[in-house]
This record gives structure tokens, C-alpha cells and sequence, in this order.
């Protein structure tokens, strides 16, 4: 049978393009397509650079062509990422922190989803895999970092590099970690207002002597407030992580956190998300799942967003009593625990190298006052 190219774009304007709400021929997708007999080669560009989202496209493109077409069509499908033009004259590059390659935010919608948990874990498991790894514990109002890590009576040292003095961070674990927490006390509140709580952070960042980092993980707080502008202003922000659990609530407010990172103004990669609490398993049942918050809610909303969905983390006694005496679970080694960590981290490794294959540096935004609102561009 001779396919006919009329015929394929019909049944391609049936596909939606990932994040623009166009079908492909509308959109300009469909850069190409070229038949012979049987045979068809499509040539698709997207702009979003997600595994999940290639995926997705090459899987119903296939499918519009067998069932719309002809079913034993050989189809070929050439996919290239194309990250979207900008204008020039509103281009801001960011201040990077030289000698950090990449700057992963951790965030969420909703406190109380395990957001600090799994940063310790991502960045203690990194370490392991043989990067080196730094985390900025940036959630002013509820420092944590130090307490995970062991480190909480430790006090940053200060160092002279290239003559100017800079604040060595403390160390563990192969981790280099900076917290507001160090220059606390444990049972005094942090009562500061935006700005303060902003330099405060500038400090940690610009005033640090980091070194040589693969990886910098930002444990952001929870929201979208202040600090996660504030961050954003400040610095080029490779792309964001954000965890939640299953339950709708949670879900919601996952969902606001994502949209905060895809804004046209913010414009920073989401990498994917991470479900935290994912299901039970009790230690006399190993082979049992019980989904207390819901099941494969963070699934569903990876595939709703086009955000590749990352990993699970089971809800289990010992993460929670690793972190309170200052050992993440991730450096117990031969443990499901482990395992599910690993996968996470590679699959967060990994969509770092795509979007840094695949899309330009990120930059920092902007940000003015405007008839006494904050508003964010370029």
C-alpha cells in the first residue's frame, strides 16, 4: 500500500503538542514527511525537552498513523527538542557561582510532604555515586539540615580565598552543607522579615568558599513565596525537583509548585517530581502495599504536567529515625531503601543531562515593584 502524506497530517492534527496546546500541524511540529510504499518518516520538533514528554509524542504519533492510516505502516519518527526563542533585549544572564556546575532546587507545595528528607537523601546518595555535592539549606524558618546530617553543634569557619574571607562549609558524608541553622540557637525562632531573610541567604550562597560542586541541592521551603523568588533572582537554577505525596491535598499544591517554575517570568526547567510516602509495606508483610494517602497520585499528575514522574519513596519507620539521628537513609547500603534512593538519583542525573543537552543555560529573573505588588520579568 502507498501511504498518502495528506493522510498522515490529518491523522497528526488529532495529536496534541506536550505544553502548547496545539495539535502538531497547527503548532509547526510537523517539520517534514516523507512516504514511500509503506513506509513513512515524520520529522516532529517540541520545546519540551522531557523524557516523558518524547516519549509520549513518538508513542502517539505511532498510533494515529496505524489506527487513522494503516495499521502496518513502518514508521520512523525523527524527534528534535527545540528550546523556544527569546527575546534578546530582555535577556538577564544569572550570577553563577563559579565552580558549581548545576543547581537543583528541591521544593513543594505543602510542608510536611518529606521535602528535607529527600534532599538529604538525593545529596548524600550523589556523594556516594561520586560527585561532589553541596546543599543550601535556604528554608529560613525551619532549618533542618543540620540535624539530618549530624552537624547541628558544628559552626561554618571562615577561610580567605583570592583575599577575600569566605564562610567554609561544614562537612559530612561527603556533603558540603550551609544552614541558617548554624548561626542559631536550637530552641530560637527565626522572626525576620523578607529582606532580611533574603540577604541572609545571599550571604550563604555569594559569601561561601563551595569549591569545585557538581551538584548544588537547594532545600527550598515550602510554597511560593519570598525566598523562592529571592533564590531565583539570585541565581541560574539548572532545574527544579518537586516532592509531594499521593493524597490530593498535597497533589494541589504540587501542582502550584510546578506552574510557579513553568511561568513565562521564571522560565526554570522542571525536572520531574518525586513521590514521597508513596505506600506502606509492614516489616511481617514485606510483599504487601498499603497506600495510606492514595495511590499513584504523583503519577498522574507527572503525566497531566509532561513532567517525568522520578521515583517513589515508600513510607517506612526507618527513614524517618535515620533522619533524626543524623544519618540518611540512603547510606545504609543492601536496603530496598537504597535501591529506591539510586533510582531516584539516577533518574534526576539524568533529566539534568537532557535539559543541559537540550535547552540554554537558565537565567535569573528580575524582580520589580510595581504599584506596590511584586511582579517578576525579565
Amino acid at each position: 500500500m502507498k501511504l498518502n502524506k495528506e493522510d498522515i497530517l490529518k491523522a497528526l492534527e488529532t495529536i496534541t503538542v506536550p505544553g502548547e496546546g496545539q495539535n502538531m500541524v497547527e503548532s509547526g511540529a510537523v517539520k517534514n514527511i516523507v512516504t514511500f510504499a509503506d513506509e513513512v518518516i515524520v520529522d516532529i520538533t517540541i520545546t519540551n525537552p522531557a523524557l516523558q514528554a518524547r516519549k509520549k509524542t513518538e508513542v502517539e504519533i505511532l498510533k494515529a498513523i496505524h489506527e487513522k492510516v494503516y495499521a502496518k505502516a513502518q514508521v520512523k519518527v525523527n524527534l528534535k527538542v527545540e528550546a523556544p526563542a527569546k527575546p534578546a533585549a530582555t535577556e538577564i544572564k544569572g550570577k553563577a557561582i563559579p565552580g558549581i556546575k548545576n543547581i537543583v532546587a528541591v521544593a513543594s507545595g505543602k510542608g510536611g510532604v518529606g521535602k528535607s528528607t529527600v534532599t538529604a537523601n538525593l545529596a548524600v546518595t550523589l556523594a556516594k555515586m561520586g560527585f561532589k555535592v553541596g546543599v543550601l539549606d535556604a528554608d529560613i524558618y525551619g532549618p533542618s539540615m543540620p540535624i539530618m546530617f549530624d552537624v547541628e553543634l558544628e559552626r561554618p569557619l571562615s577561610v580567605t580565598v583570592d583575599g577575600k574571607s569566605k564562610m567554609k562549609p561544614v562537612e559530612n558524608y561527603g556533603v558540603k552543607i550551609l544552614s541558617i541553622g548554624f548561626f542559631t540557637k536550637p530552641d530560637q525562632a527565626v522572626i525576620w522579615r523578607g529582606p532580611m531573610a533574603s540577604k541572609a541567604l545571599n550571604q550563604m550562597i555569594f559569601d561561601a568558599a563551595w569549591g569545585e560542586l557538581d551538584f548544588l541541592l537547594l532545600d527550598l521551603p515550602p510554597g511560593t513565596g519570598d525566598i523562592h523568588l529571592s533564590i531565583m533572582q539570585s541565581l541560574p537554577i539548572t532545574g527544579a525537583v518537586v516532592v509531594s505525596t499521593p493524597q490530593n491535598v498535597a497533589l494541589a499544591d504540587a501542582k502550584k509548585g510546578v506552574a510557579m517554575f513553568q511561568q513565562d517570568s521564571i522560565n526554570v526547567p522542571v525536572l520531574g517530581i518525586i513521590e514521597n510516602m508513596a505506600y506502606f509495606t509492614p516489616a511481617e508483610l514485606p510483599e504487601n502495599k498499603y497506600y495510606i494517602f492514595g495511590k499513584e497520585g504523583a503519577k498522574h499528575l507527572s503525566e497531566d504536567l509532561q513532567v517525568p514522574l522520578l521515583g517513589e519513596i515508600p513510607l517506612v519507620q526507618s527513614i524517618r529515625e535515620a533522619g533524626d539521628v543524623g544519618r540518611p537513609a540512603a547510606l545504609q547500603t543492601a536496603t530496598p531503601l537504597e535501591k529506591a534512593f539510586e533510582k531516584i538519583t539516577q533518574n534526576v542525573v539524568q533529566e539534568v543531562v537532557y535539559r543541559n543537552t537540550d535547552l540554554p543555560p537558565t537565567e535569573a529573573i528580575k524582580i520589580t515593584t510595581m504599584a506596590g505588588c511584586s511582579a517578576v520579568k525579565k
